[in-house]
């Protein structure tokens, strides 16, 4: 038996190969498109993932206003944050953060959905989230990704 070709190899920086990747966010479930934009941020569908390495592409999300949540999470969902001082606690909903940034509710949807460390800090610099068709990254000629395709 040959050990030598069941040897496992592993990325690093000079064997990934990055890409830019477009994907469009009308009329998509918030929690479904961040779970399959993260699996792409991390490397996950590709057959070279390694844990420890960025191996994922760079990825594009259009049209960030056009998300949908399911039942009442407009509205009765809350985001919490404080800010350190007595009384600082912030609740908002959904539809207020829609209102004012609505790229913030994919960013932070993501962002939880990555890893809790350095390499989750990277990988989240790879996300850009846009309203619009509009985006500043043409040329990268990203390529237009279908998450109905993806499992």
């Amino acid at each position: 038996m040959n050990t030598l070709s069941f040897k496992t190899e592993s990325a690093n920086k000079t064997t990934i190969n990055k890409e830019w990747v477009i994907v469009d966010a009308e009329d998509a479930i918030l929690g479904r498109l961040s779970s399959k934009v993260a699996k792409m941020l991390r490397g996950k569908y590709k057959p070279n993932f390694t844990p420890h390495v960025d191996c994922g592409d760079n990825v594009i999300v259009i049209n960030a206003e056009k998300i949908q949540l399911t039942g009442n999470k407009m509205q009765k969902r809350e985001h919490f944050t404080h800010s350190g001082y007595p009384g600082g606690q912030k609740r908002t909903t959904p539809a207020q953060i829609m209102a004012k940034r609505p790229e913030q509710l994919i960013e932070h949807a993501v962002k939880g959905m990555l890893p809790k460390n350095k390499l989750g800090a990277q990988l989240f610099r790879n996300l850009f989230v846009y309203t619009g068709y509009e985006h500043p990254h043409e040329a990268q000629q990203p390529k237009k990704v279908d998450l109905n395709t993806i499992k």
